[in-house]
């Protein structure tokens, strides 16, 4: 594992499983406790790159490298929620039947002398038609529980996408690519 100087600004076991991937384990975590509501008109990519910053200066510290991420289901304009109920699970997965919409998986890094290095990565996703078993079965998995867009693509969801172009791990929640590129540039020590 790398140098123990790094604080997740997330407390998604999701984000820790990827970084671990990277041979990265966080000295800490430390979930930043934003507002996260979009601001009036604004548009999915400006909102998930806003978001990470502000997790990554919410948890700012003197001497460690804080990383922070947000991930955003995006169908056109529309900036998806993250489904902390049934019935807005099942809107969501009835809104991406059979199209496509666009995951955009933000970076931040933020380095101990206060500099700030951000990526953004846009994956395109496309759903089968879902029939109408195949809605309240994957309901009844979960896995939806809390997932941006009301699904997570490393679990069941994987067998209702026809497609992806882009970053699996960005829709999972961190595109691991960006990451290791942001802490390299940022002067942590990764492999």
């Amino acid at each position: 594992m790398s140098t123990p100087n790094l604080v997740l600004a997330s407390a998604s076991p999701r984000r820790r499983e990827l970084l671990a991937r990277l041979g990265v384990e966080p000295a800490a975590i430390a979930p930043a406790n934003i507002d996260e509501t979009p601001l009036k008109g604004e548009l999915p990519r400006d909102y998930a790159v806003r978001i990470a910053r502000e997790k990554a200066l919410a948890a700012a510290s003197d001497n460690a490298h804080v990383l922070a991420g947000d991930t955003v289901v995006a169908a056109g304009r529309r900036i998806l929620p993250k489904a902390e109920d049934e019935a807005t699970a099942r809107q969501c997965l009835k809104l991406l039947s059979g199209r496509r919409h666009r995951v955009l998986s933000s970076v931040a890094v933020l380095a101990p002398d206060g500099t700030m290095r951000e990526r953004l990565n846009e994956t395109v996703v496309r759903f089968k038609v879902l029939s109408a078993e195949e809605i309240p079965t994957y309901l009844a998995s979960g896995e939806w529980e809390g997932k941006a867009g009301g699904y997570a693509i490393q679990g069941a969801a994987e067998g209702l996408i026809q497609w992806i172009q882009g970053s699996h791990s960005g829709v999972m929640g961190l595109p691991l690519y960006e990451t290791r590129a942001l802490l390299k540039a940022s002067g942590f020590a990764i492999g």
